[in-house]
């Protein structure tokens, strides 16, 4: 989960291998996205869901 402006160009970035921390578990695929008007946005947004506990609650988000 993360913020970018360019979100085919990000997707390749890891499953070329060019991103250390997800480079081991290949090949990646977008299940959800969100689109804010500004990066402050995106990223309070992304602050919200990595708070979650539950893995009902992100899987919840994910299925709707």
């Amino acid at each position: 989960m993360g913020s970018c402006a360019d979100i085919s160009k990000r997707i390749n970035q890891h499953n070329s291998g060019f991103v250390r921390s997800t480079k081991f578990y290949l090949p990646w695929e977008i299940v959800y996205t969100e689109e804010y008007e500004t990066l402050s946005e995106a990223r309070k947004r992304e602050l919200q869901i990595k708070g979650w506990k539950k893995r009902a609650a992100i899987e919840k988000l994910i299925n709707t």
